[in-house]
C-alpha cells in the first residue's frame, strides 16, 4: 500500500468490535434452512478486531480498488416493509443505480432481503410456509462471509445470462454485487462491515452449501453424501489478522453500499467479505433495519 495511502486509512476513526468467524471443526460446511429453523454444520466463534470509519474518507474507497463505494442513491421507496411496493418498485432503482456504479452495459437485479436488528417476528410471515431465499424480513447476518463461492459464480452468471438475455451480444465480464441500504435513522446499532479486497488471499474462504429442505436432518445425516453441484454455496472465513475491516457510520436511506462478491475480472479487486457487528460507538443507536439486492451486471 503506497505511503500517502496508508496514511489517510491510518488516521481515520477506529473502534473495537467482534466478528465472528469459522472456528476449527468438520471439513464439510453446509447450511440447513427450513421453515423458521436454520442450522449450519459449522461452528463460529467472535474475534475482536478493529473497524474503521471510512465516512470521511468515503471518496477513497472504489469497486476497482477495495471492492466497494458507498453511493448516493435516492430511493422513491415509501415503505420497505411494503413488499407489493418493493416487488414493483425496487428492483428498477437498483438496476439503474448499479448501472451508473459499475459502468455495466446491462445489470439484472434478483432478489432482496430485509434484515433487522431488532424483534422481528412481527414482521415475519407463517414459518410453515416453505422457506424462500428471498424476500421476508431476517436478523442480520452475523459471520464473515461472501454470498457466493468461486467455483459457482461463473456458472451462474452464464445461465442467468442465456435466460434474461437470450438474444444478447455476450459478455466480457460480469460483477455479481450486494445493493444494500439502510433505511433507518442514523446511527445504527448492527452496521454492516466489509473487508478491504487487498487483505484477504485469494486462497482464503471455504464453501459453505446451502440445501432447502423440508426436515433439517440430525447428527451423521447432517454429513452424508448430497449432491452439490446445483446448490446455491457461500464462501466463509477463518480468522487472519491481516483483514483489514471497514464500515460507514451513520449510513442515511438516500445511501447505498454496493460490494461485490465476484468478480471475473480478477485484476481488480474481486470479492468482498463482510458480516454485520454492533458498534459501541452508539450506546443510544437505533435498530437497524436495512435492504440488500442482489443484481448481476454484464460487460457487453
Amino acid at each position: 500500500m503506497p505511503v500517502a495511502e496508508a496514511h489517510i486509512e491510518d488516521e481515520a476513526r477506529s473502534i473495537e468490535a467482534k466478528i465472528n468467524y469459522l472456528l476449527p471443526g468438520p471439513d464439510i460446511n453446509r447450511r440447513f434452512v427450513s421453515a423458521g429453523v436454520e442450522v449450519n454444520t459449522g461452528s463460529y466463534g467472535p474475534f475482536e478486531v478493529a473497524i474503521r470509519d471510512a465516512r470521511t474518507i468515503r471518496e477513497h474507497f472504489t469497486l476497482e480498488r477495495q471492492g466497494f463505494v458507498l453511493g448516493d442513491c435516492p430511493t422513491a421507496i415509501a415503505d420497505f416493509y411494503d413488499s407489493d411496493e418493493v416487488d414493483r418498485l425496487y428492483k428498477d432503482e437498483v438496476a439503474s443505480h448499479v448501472k451508473a456504479l459499475t459502468g455495466a452495459s446491462f445489470v439484472h437485479p434478483m432478489g432482496w432481503m430485509i434484515r433487522n436488528s431488532g424483534d422481528i417476528a412481527k414482521y415475519q410471515k407463517n414459518t410453515d410456509e416453505p422457506y424462500q431465499h428471498q424476500g421476508g424480513v431476517q436478523p442480520p447476518a452475523g459471520e464473515a462471509h461472501i454470498d457466493t463461492e468461486p467455483s459457482r459464480a461463473d456458472r451462474m452468471a452464464k445461465a442467468l445470462y442465456e435466460k434474461v438475455r437470450p438474444d444478447g451480444p455476450g459478455y466480457s465480464r460480469f460483477i455479481y454485487t450486494s445493493f444494500w441500504r439502510t433505511f433507518s435513522p442514523p446511527p445504527q446499532d448492527c452496521p454492516l462491515a466489509v473487508c478491504d479486497h487487498r487483505s484477504v488471499g485469494d486462497e482464503e474462504g471455504l464453501p459453505n452449501v446451502l440445501y432447502i429442505v423440508d426436515e433439517i436432518p440430525e447428527g451423521e445425516a447432517m454429513f452424508a453424501p448430497m449432491p452439490d453441484d446445483e446448490q446455491m454455496a457461500a464462501a466463509i472465513f477463518r480468522y487472519n489478522p491481516d483483514h483489514r475491516w471497514w464500515y460507514f457510520s451513520k449510513m442515511t436511506r438516500d445511501e447505498a453500499l454496493l460490494l461485490k462478491f465476484h468478480d471475473s475480472d480478477h485484476s481488480v479487486a474481486w470479492r468482498v467479505p463482510h458480516t454485520a457487528f454492533w458498534d459501541p460507538s452508539f450506546p443510544d443507536a437505533n435498530v437497524r433495519e436495512s435492504i440488500e439486492c442482489r443484481s448481476v451486471a454484464f460487460f457487453e
